[in-house]
């Protein structure tokens, strides 16, 4: 399993109820969590799913996404 940690753009629970759907729809996604005050989303994915392929996902709901800075 591999861990991906983004930045995501949320301004209120809408926001999370739309990453957390995407993220639910995602095979490949074994679990995540969402955390509106951090804006930052951790996702455990298996298999073929990489980092890149999560960030898309996310992107597509219209919120600035971007790898976690180190």
């Amino acid at each position: 399993m591999t861990q991906v940690t983004l930045k995501v753009d949320m301004m209120c629970e809408g926001c999370v109820g739309a990453v957390k759907r995407v993220l639910g729809k995602m095979e490949g996604v074994e679990s995540f969590d969402v955390n509106l005050a951090e804006q930052k989303v951790v996702v455990n994915v298996t298999g073929n799913v990489t980092a890149q392929d999560v960030l898309e996902r996310i992107a597509k709901t219209g919120k600035k996404t971007e790898l976690w800075p180190l």
